[in-house]
């Protein structure tokens, strides 16, 4: 037992199979930094909690399409301050952006940030145009944990009854993500969070897949544990299960951290995907 308990902590830990953890968390607040000194921005608040702020930046133009990046840390750890490194590639090519924040475990439990994440998406749709944003153009990604919370937003962040979540959301890019949760509630990462059985079943977008989603990307480093690789694989065959129009992608060289950095880098299989995602040039 302590045998497989190790082995499963190890292969749920990316930090431990990339030469340089320093390196890649200094280039986020790098280049988000860079971005935030380029480009005009603002901070929203879209609810009462001091943790549900979003930065956002513009377009140059009206009714631009929007990306909004929700970012991972195990529920634990980042920022929205070091979550914006994608925004002068979108911006740049007619785009708005948005990095969501949200509040971090183990003061919130798995289920809140779960609600703020919907709740920050759906304050974006409800006040879409008053962003200069067109509400039928908004696209979400989101990495690692940040993938998780993006597909449950998208198995349940409809705004109301008779509404779609494709009313919402036009289609969204899935990094890394964490999809069935029961393998991870058995590891440290669970024991930090203190992820419960009922917990991990209702946070698990594995389970929950319906016929109403938009396109989406669901992608991974080529370099990343079988753990991630699992996790992808199962929850690709969900969507496909239900009709869902989903680009399963493995990029070959890229690991669980610097898999992000080129979200919307068109040079990239999955800048490209995900900009084809967004008919950007």
């Amino acid at each position: 037992m302590a045998t497989a308990m190790g082995l499963r902590d190890l292969l749920y830990t990316p930090s431990r199979f990339v030469p340089d953890m320093d390196w890649y968390v200094s280039e986020y607040a790098r280049r988000s930094e860079d971005a935030r000194a380029m480009l005009p921005w603002v901070e929203h608040a879209y609810g009462p909690d001091p943790a549900e702020r979003l930065l956002f930046f513009p377009a140059a133009g009206s009714a631009a399409p929007l990306q909004v990046f929700v970012h991972g840390g195990y529920w634990q750890e980042s920022s929205k301050e070091d979550s914006c490194f994608a925004a002068p590639d979108f911006v740049s090519r007619g785009a708005a952006f948005a990095a969501l924040g949200y509040g971090l475990a183990p003061a919130y439990r798995l289920d809140e940030i779960v609600a703020m994440v919907r709740r920050g998406l759906l304050w974006i749709h409800r006040n879409a145009r008053a962003l200069g944003v067109d509400p039928g153009r908004v696209f979400l990604s989101g990495s690692s944990a940040g993938a998780h919370l993006v597909a449950m937003f998208l198995e349940d962040g409809r705004p109301g009854p008779g509404t779609r979540i494709r009313d919402v959301v036009r289609g969204a890019t899935l990094l890394s993500g964490l999809y069935d949760l029961e393998p991870l509630r058995r590891t440290y990462i669970g024991a930090a969070i203190g992820l419960t059985p009922a917990e991990s079943a209702r946070n698990s977008p594995i389970g929950r897949p319906h016929r109403e989603l938009p396109p989406l990307v669901v992608a991974r480093g080529g370099a990343e544990t079988e753990a991630f690789a699992d996790q992808q694989e199962r929850y690709v065959r969900s969507l496909e299960r239900t009709g869902t129009a989903v680009t399963d992608l493995v990029v070959g060289g890229r690991d669980h951290f610097d898999l992000a950095l080129g979200l919307g880098d068109p040079s990239g299989p999955l800048g490209r995907a995900t900009l084809d995602l967004m008919r950007l040039p």
